[in-house]
Protein backbone atom coordinates (compact mmCIF):
# COMPACT_ATOMS: atom_id res chain seq x y z
CA UNK A 1 0.00 0.00 0.00
CA UNK A 2 1.28 3.45 -0.93
CA UNK A 3 1.09 6.27 1.63
CA UNK A 4 -1.45 8.19 -0.48
CA UNK A 5 -3.71 5.14 -0.59
CA UNK A 6 -3.53 4.91 3.20
CA UNK A 7 -4.37 8.60 3.46
CA UNK A 8 -7.40 8.26 1.18
CA UNK A 9 -8.66 5.21 3.07
CA UNK A 10 -8.16 7.05 6.37
CA UNK A 11 -10.13 10.05 5.09
CA UNK A 12 -12.91 7.73 3.91
CA UNK A 13 -13.01 6.01 7.29
CA UNK A 14 -13.05 9.26 9.27
CA UNK A 15 -15.83 10.82 7.23
CA UNK A 16 -18.04 7.74 6.90
CA UNK A 17 -17.68 6.46 10.49
CA UNK A 18 -19.95 9.22 11.73
CA UNK A 19 -21.97 9.86 8.59
CA UNK A 20 -24.75 7.25 8.37
CA UNK A 21 -23.38 5.63 5.20
CA UNK A 22 -21.29 2.70 6.56
CA UNK A 23 -17.56 3.15 7.02
CA UNK A 24 -16.87 -0.59 6.68
CA UNK A 25 -18.78 -0.76 3.41
CA UNK A 26 -16.97 2.24 1.98
CA UNK A 27 -13.58 0.93 3.06
CA UNK A 28 -14.25 -2.37 1.27
CA UNK A 29 -15.52 -0.57 -1.84
CA UNK A 30 -12.66 1.95 -2.08
CA UNK A 31 -10.05 -0.70 -1.30
CA UNK A 32 -11.45 -2.92 -4.01
CA UNK A 33 -11.29 -0.05 -6.50
CA UNK A 34 -7.63 0.35 -5.54
CA UNK A 35 -6.99 -3.37 -6.03
CA UNK A 36 -6.08 -3.88 -2.37
CA UNK A 37 -8.94 -6.15 -1.33
CA UNK A 38 -7.32 -9.57 -1.79
CA UNK A 39 -6.32 -12.51 0.37
CA UNK A 40 -2.64 -11.55 0.41
CA UNK A 41 -3.55 -8.29 2.12
CA UNK A 42 -6.14 -9.80 4.49
CA UNK A 43 -4.19 -9.43 7.75
CA UNK A 44 -2.95 -5.96 6.87
CA UNK A 45 -6.46 -4.86 5.83
CA UNK A 46 -7.84 -6.13 9.13
CA UNK A 47 -5.22 -4.27 11.16
CA UNK A 48 -5.57 -1.16 9.02
CA UNK A 49 -9.36 -1.06 9.41
CA UNK A 50 -9.22 -1.29 13.17
CA UNK A 51 -6.37 1.19 13.52
CA UNK A 52 -8.14 3.85 11.47
CA UNK A 53 -11.16 3.20 13.66
CA UNK A 54 -8.93 4.11 16.59
CA UNK A 55 -8.17 7.40 14.82
CA UNK A 56 -11.89 8.16 14.74
CA UNK A 57 -12.21 6.95 18.34
CA UNK A 58 -9.73 9.59 19.46
CA UNK A 59 -11.82 12.19 17.61
CA UNK A 60 -14.94 11.05 19.51
CA UNK A 61 -13.17 11.20 22.85
CA UNK A 62 -11.95 14.74 22.20
CA UNK A 63 -15.33 16.03 21.05
CA UNK A 64 -17.39 14.19 23.69
CA UNK A 65 -15.04 14.20 26.64
CA UNK A 66 -17.64 15.83 28.90
CA UNK A 67 -20.37 13.21 28.27
CA UNK A 68 -17.72 10.51 28.69
CA UNK A 69 -16.70 11.87 32.09
CA UNK A 70 -20.36 12.10 33.11
CA UNK A 71 -20.69 8.34 32.57
CA UNK A 72 -18.65 7.80 35.74
CA UNK A 73 -20.79 9.97 37.98
CA UNK A 74 -23.33 8.44 40.33
CA UNK A 75 -25.80 6.81 39.96
CA UNK A 76 -24.02 5.47 36.80
CA UNK A 77 -27.35 4.98 34.98
CA UNK A 78 -26.07 6.05 31.57
CA UNK A 79 -22.92 3.93 31.99
CA UNK A 80 -25.13 0.92 32.73
CA UNK A 81 -27.20 1.72 29.64
CA UNK A 82 -24.03 1.91 27.56
CA UNK A 83 -22.84 -1.49 28.81
CA UNK A 84 -26.20 -3.13 28.06
CA UNK A 85 -26.41 -1.44 24.65
CA UNK A 86 -22.98 -2.84 23.75
CA UNK A 87 -23.95 -6.47 24.38
CA UNK A 88 -25.85 -7.12 21.08
CA UNK A 89 -22.90 -5.98 18.94
CA UNK A 90 -20.55 -8.19 20.97
CA UNK A 91 -22.83 -11.21 20.62
CA UNK A 92 -23.38 -10.72 16.87
CA UNK A 93 -19.70 -9.96 16.33
CA UNK A 94 -18.60 -13.20 18.00
CA UNK A 95 -21.37 -15.35 16.52
CA UNK A 96 -21.01 -14.18 12.92
CA UNK A 97 -17.36 -13.07 12.76
CA UNK A 98 -16.13 -15.92 10.56
CA UNK A 99 -19.31 -15.87 8.47
CA UNK A 100 -19.00 -12.13 7.79
CA UNK A 101 -15.31 -12.43 6.92
CA UNK A 102 -16.00 -15.34 4.56
CA UNK A 103 -19.01 -13.98 2.68
CA UNK A 104 -19.07 -10.21 3.15
CA UNK A 105 -15.42 -9.11 3.05
CA UNK A 106 -15.76 -8.10 -0.62
CA UNK A 107 -18.01 -5.55 -2.31
CA UNK A 108 -20.29 -8.12 -3.97
CA UNK A 109 -23.26 -7.81 -1.60
CA UNK A 110 -22.74 -4.23 -0.44
CA UNK A 111 -25.58 -2.95 -2.63
CA UNK A 112 -28.20 -4.72 -0.50
CA UNK A 113 -26.78 -3.43 2.78
CA UNK A 114 -26.40 0.11 1.39
CA UNK A 115 -30.06 -0.04 0.33
CA UNK A 116 -31.07 -1.23 3.80
CA UNK A 117 -29.26 1.70 5.39
CA UNK A 118 -30.87 4.13 2.92
CA UNK A 119 -34.33 2.89 3.93
CA UNK A 120 -33.80 3.09 7.69
CA UNK A 121 -32.32 6.59 7.41
CA UNK A 122 -35.35 7.79 5.47
CA UNK A 123 -37.65 6.19 8.03
CA UNK A 124 -35.62 7.82 10.82
CA UNK A 125 -36.20 11.28 9.39
CA UNK A 126 -39.92 10.69 8.86
CA UNK A 127 -40.36 9.38 12.41
CA UNK A 128 -38.27 12.15 14.00
CA UNK A 129 -40.15 14.91 12.15
CA UNK A 130 -43.48 13.53 13.36
CA UNK A 131 -42.37 13.09 16.96
CA UNK A 132 -43.78 16.14 18.72
CA UNK A 133 -42.92 14.93 22.22
CA UNK A 134 -39.38 13.44 22.19
CA UNK A 135 -38.39 11.59 25.35
CA UNK A 136 -35.19 11.50 27.35
CA UNK A 137 -33.01 8.48 26.71
CA UNK A 138 -34.58 5.52 28.54
CA UNK A 139 -33.72 1.86 28.94
CA UNK A 140 -36.03 1.08 26.04
CA UNK A 141 -34.25 3.56 23.79
CA UNK A 142 -30.81 2.32 24.84
CA UNK A 143 -31.75 -1.32 24.21
CA UNK A 144 -33.25 -0.44 20.80
CA UNK A 145 -30.04 1.35 19.86
CA UNK A 146 -28.01 -1.61 21.12
CA UNK A 147 -29.97 -4.12 19.05
CA UNK A 148 -29.55 -1.99 15.94
CA UNK A 149 -25.83 -1.62 16.63
CA UNK A 150 -25.69 -5.42 16.45
CA UNK A 151 -27.25 -5.22 12.98
CA UNK A 152 -24.61 -2.62 12.07
CA UNK A 153 -21.88 -5.25 12.38
CA UNK A 154 -22.50 -6.26 8.76
CA UNK A 155 -20.43 -4.29 6.19
CA UNK A 156 -22.61 -1.82 4.31
CA UNK A 157 -25.00 -1.38 7.23
CA UNK A 158 -24.09 1.87 8.95
CA UNK A 159 -23.43 1.48 12.68
CA UNK A 160 -24.27 5.11 13.40
CA UNK A 161 -27.25 4.99 11.04
CA UNK A 162 -28.58 1.85 12.71
CA UNK A 163 -28.28 3.26 16.22
CA UNK A 164 -29.87 6.55 15.13
CA UNK A 165 -32.76 4.53 13.70
CA UNK A 166 -33.15 2.53 16.92
CA UNK A 167 -33.17 5.58 19.17
CA UNK A 168 -35.42 7.64 16.89
CA UNK A 169 -38.04 4.90 16.47
CA UNK A 170 -38.04 4.52 20.27
CA UNK A 171 -39.06 8.19 20.47
CA UNK A 172 -35.84 9.49 22.02
CA UNK A 173 -34.77 13.12 21.68
CA UNK A 174 -32.48 13.36 18.64
CA UNK A 175 -29.75 15.30 20.48
CA UNK A 176 -29.52 12.54 23.07
CA UNK A 177 -29.60 9.92 20.32
CA UNK A 178 -26.63 11.62 18.66
CA UNK A 179 -24.50 11.73 21.80
CA UNK A 180 -25.33 8.19 22.91
CA UNK A 181 -24.78 6.80 19.42
CA UNK A 182 -21.24 8.14 19.35
CA UNK A 183 -20.58 7.02 22.92
CA UNK A 184 -21.61 3.51 21.87
CA UNK A 185 -18.81 3.45 19.32
CA UNK A 186 -16.14 3.65 22.03
CA UNK A 187 -16.41 0.14 23.60
CA UNK A 188 -17.11 -1.49 20.22
CA UNK A 189 -13.98 -0.03 18.64
CA UNK A 190 -11.83 -0.88 21.64
CA UNK A 191 -13.11 -4.47 21.66
CA UNK A 192 -12.58 -4.84 17.92
CA UNK A 193 -9.04 -3.50 18.24
CA UNK A 194 -8.15 -6.04 20.92
CA UNK A 195 -9.58 -9.00 18.98
CA UNK A 196 -7.92 -7.92 15.75
CA UNK A 197 -4.52 -7.50 17.34
CA UNK A 198 -4.86 -11.01 18.80
CA UNK A 199 -5.86 -12.43 15.39
CA UNK A 200 -2.97 -10.74 13.58
CA UNK A 201 -0.49 -11.73 16.31
CA UNK A 202 -1.61 -15.38 16.21
CA UNK A 203 -1.13 -15.35 12.45
CA UNK A 204 2.44 -14.16 13.01
CA UNK A 205 1.86 -11.17 10.76
CA UNK A 206 2.65 -8.28 13.11
CA UNK A 207 6.25 -8.11 11.93
CA UNK A 208 5.11 -7.74 8.32
CA UNK A 209 2.68 -4.88 8.98
CA UNK A 210 3.42 -1.60 7.20
CA UNK A 211 3.12 0.60 10.28
CA UNK A 212 3.92 3.81 8.40
CA UNK A 213 0.87 3.37 6.17
CA UNK A 214 -1.23 2.52 9.20
CA UNK A 215 -0.04 5.69 10.96
CA UNK A 216 -0.89 7.82 7.90
CA UNK A 217 -4.32 6.20 7.70
CA UNK A 218 -5.05 6.68 11.41
CA UNK A 219 -3.93 10.34 11.33
CA UNK A 220 -6.13 11.18 8.34
CA UNK A 221 -9.04 9.26 9.91
CA UNK A 222 -8.66 11.33 13.07
CA UNK A 223 -8.65 14.63 11.16
CA UNK A 224 -11.66 13.84 8.98
CA UNK A 225 -13.45 12.09 11.85
CA UNK A 226 -13.11 15.13 14.10
CA UNK A 227 -14.85 17.27 11.47
CA UNK A 228 -17.49 14.62 10.71
CA UNK A 229 -18.54 14.03 14.32
CA UNK A 230 -19.13 17.74 14.86
CA UNK A 231 -21.16 17.99 11.67
CA UNK A 232 -23.22 14.90 12.49
CA UNK A 233 -24.08 16.07 16.00
CA UNK A 234 -25.83 19.03 14.39
CA UNK A 235 -27.44 17.05 11.56
CA UNK A 236 -28.81 14.35 13.88
CA UNK A 237 -30.28 17.03 16.16
CA UNK A 238 -32.17 18.38 13.11
CA UNK A 239 -33.05 14.85 11.89
CA UNK A 240 -31.84 15.71 8.40
CA UNK A 241 -31.09 12.30 6.86
CA UNK A 242 -32.84 12.17 3.49
CA UNK A 243 -29.78 13.23 1.48
CA UNK A 244 -27.82 10.35 2.99
CA UNK A 245 -30.62 8.05 1.81
CA UNK A 246 -30.38 9.48 -1.71
CA UNK A 247 -26.59 9.04 -1.73
CA UNK A 248 -26.82 5.44 -0.48
CA UNK A 249 -29.50 4.62 -3.04
CA UNK A 250 -27.19 5.85 -5.83
CA UNK A 251 -24.25 3.85 -4.44
CA UNK A 252 -26.48 0.76 -4.09
CA UNK A 253 -27.61 1.04 -7.72
CA UNK A 254 -24.03 1.53 -8.96
CA UNK A 255 -22.65 -1.43 -7.01
CA UNK A 256 -25.57 -3.64 -8.07
CA UNK A 257 -25.01 -2.65 -11.70
CA UNK A 258 -21.32 -3.48 -11.48
CA UNK A 259 -21.51 -6.79 -9.61
CA UNK A 260 -24.84 -8.32 -10.66
CA UNK A 261 -26.11 -6.99 -14.00
CA UNK A 262 -23.12 -8.34 -16.05
CA UNK A 263 -23.86 -11.84 -14.74
CA UNK A 264 -27.57 -11.73 -15.55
Amino acid sequence: MFWWQAMILGLVQGLTEFLPVSSSGHLILVRELMGLNNFANAQFNLMFDITVHVGTLVAVVIVLYKPILELFKKPFKKLAMLIVATIPAVVVGFAFKDYIEQYFSTATYLCFFFLFTAVIMLVSELVAKRNRKPKDLSWGGAIAMGVMQGVGVFPGVSRSGSTIFGGTVAGTDTKQVATFSFLMSVPVILGSLLLSVIDVAQAGALADIDWFSIFIGAASAFASGYIAVRVMLKLIAKANFKWFSVYLLIIAILTFSFYFIPSL
